[in-house]
């Protein structure tokens, strides 16, 4: 089993944590989150720290103590720093713009695909082909991503969409030509 949630979580300088009976607010510049926690789980500030701590040790109660650790110490990461993705668009006329906050996609449809923008997300674009996903909730920030990835998911010819940076496509051989 991890040791995972056994860590103590430092609490980062310029944030705030409040820790009621069933929720834990996490507040800093870039935002703000909260998350109930769960009855198995008890949660305790201390000086600079927050320790976590199970009421029994079932495999269940191990499972959450790790796992809400986790999310308290991502809430810390991104109120603070924030946490960003960045999608590559690949592909002859591919393109992405901003239009007001939102974002425009020139995807080889018929018509552009805008993507409007989520309270608590904030998107950049660098050029034509880069676009970027910022924001304090580091799961909300992923799933945004990939719902805007599944917009053009990558071919497997040639490899035109919309990836990660930096992600590899494997591309399938074309058409054999006979001998």
């Amino acid at each position: 089993m991890s040791k995972v949630g056994q860590k103590p979580i430092s609490i980062i300088e310029g944030t705030e944590i409040t820790i009621d009976v069933d929720r834990v607010l996490v507040k800093g510049p870039k935002g703000e989150l909260s998350y109930d926690i769960p009855r198995e789980l008890d949660v305790q500030k201390q000086e600079n720290t927050i320790i976590i701590a199970r009421k029994r040790e079932t495999k269940r109660h191990k499972s959450l103590h790790g796992l809400f650790r986790s999310l308290i110490a991502n809430a810390l990461h991104g109120v603070t720093k924030g946490w960003s993705k960045r999608l590559e668009i690949v592909g002859t006329g591919y393109n992405v713009k901003m239009q007001g906050k939102d974002l425009a996609f020139k995807l080889g449809f018929s018509h552009p695909v805008v993507f409007k923008e989520i309270e608590g997300l904030q998107y950049t674009t660098e050029g034509n082909n880069i676009c970027m996903i910022t924001g304090a909730d580091k799961q909300l920030v992923g799933e945004i991503a990939q719902q805007i990835k599944m917009i053009r998911k990558p071919d497997p010819y040639k490899g035109k969409g919309i990836r990660y940076e930096g992600e590899y496509i494997k591309l399938k051989p074309g058409k054999k030509a006979k001998v």
